[in-house]
């Protein structure tokens, strides 16, 4: 199935269309709404599925987006790509980040984070109670994709993780000796923005044009470079997700970027090696970057693909009918 990725151009990733002509292109049903969190907070959430209503829905997919980008944009045509494949794919902005209320580019505590993705999903299985649900994520997201399944453990029928950020790579982290006064600096200074440390987003497209079309979003919200609360939070995520994922039973598809210099591939290897899953998979790509959909077209379709197929084949042993 041609990936939407085919149709984006440096200005747009609907290409020529308009986002509605886009949609009824793809024949997709896509409905926007807001839900109001624990802290009394905006959070945007969107939704896609085949517009066709006598076409069987497979399974539901929630997605979440990665540190420094957003729901819709560049990231949602692969929420569209799995929409055209049957399923119903729901996602949110989180906090600070496209329409959702909250600071950008700054993490104070990735737990609101996590409880805003809690309470999202369980209102989205509870509505379809009958579909297997499936999470998928990237980057950051995939860190919280990792820690919702560590808290529901028989809810998910399956983990999809591309990119993830389990290990921060050497690459990106402050250098050596502000990593170490990084819990000082977050104390002191919450909101002071590490300079010398290079926007993620400039080191995550391989394809230049796909990362300028990421910067034109029009609810982009970040200048990519965390405060210091927000590069403590992110390791300490990392730490986290590195010690309990042993706990980690659901099926797992783990993808990779062996040139990713975000997030090192060591953690995706520690994830998988340590993971208790039984079905659990994982894929490295030699010379790819940190956003797969930053690739090459034809990688792009190939490696999503690959994503759609692993869906396909567990949603239908879940629900053979």
């Amino acid at each position: 199935m041609a990936h939407p990725i085919h149709e984006a151009n440096e200005e747009s990733p609907y290409g020529n269309l308009t986002k509605e002509e886009f949609y009824k292109k793809h024949d997709i049903l896509h409905q926007e709404s807001f839900m109001i969190n624990s802290q009394n907070m905006r959070i945007f959430t969107q939704s896609w599925r085949p517009a066709d209503p006598g076409r069987r829905v497979r399974a539901l997919v929630g997605m979440i987006h990665g540190y420094t980008s957003e729901s819709g944009w560049l990231f949602e045509l692969n929420a569209v790509a799995a929409a055209k494949a049957g399923f119903l794919v729901v996602a949110l902005d989180l906090q600070g980040h496209g329409l959702s209320d909250g600071p950008p580019d700054h993490i104070a505590d990735v737990q609101p984070l996590l409880r805003d993705c809690l309470l999202f999903f369980d209102a989205a299985r509870a509505r379809h109670p009958r579909l297997p649900h499936f999470l998928y994520g990237e980057s950051l997201g995939g860190a919280l994709a990792a820690l919702v399944c560590l808290r529901q453990k028989a809810a998910w029928r399956g983990l999809i993780l591309s990119g993830a950020m389990c290990e921060v790579s050497r690459k990106f982290k402050p250098v050596w000796p502000l990593e170490k006064l990084l819990p000082a600096a977050a104390f002191v200074a919450p909101e002071w923005r590490i300079a010398i440390t290079p926007p993620p987003g400039r080191l995550s497209y391989r394809e230049g044009w796909k990362g300028r079309l990421a910067g034109r979003s029009p609810n982009r919200r970040t200048c990519g470079r965390p405060t210091a609360a927000t590069a403590l939070q992110l390791l300490n995520v990392c730490e986290y997700v590195k010690r309990n994922c042993g706990e980690l039973e659901v099926a797992m598809l783990i993808l990779h970027g062996g040139d990713d210099v975000i997030c090192d591939p060591v953690g995706a290897e520690h994830l998988h090696r340590t993971a208790a899953s039984k079905d659990k998979t994982l894929k490295i790509y030699d010379g790819v970057w940190h956003q797969l959909i930053g690739e090459p077209n034809d990688v792009v379709e190939e490696n999503f693909n690959t994503v759609l197929t692993w869906i396909q084949v567990r949603a239908d042993l879940a629900n053979p009918n």
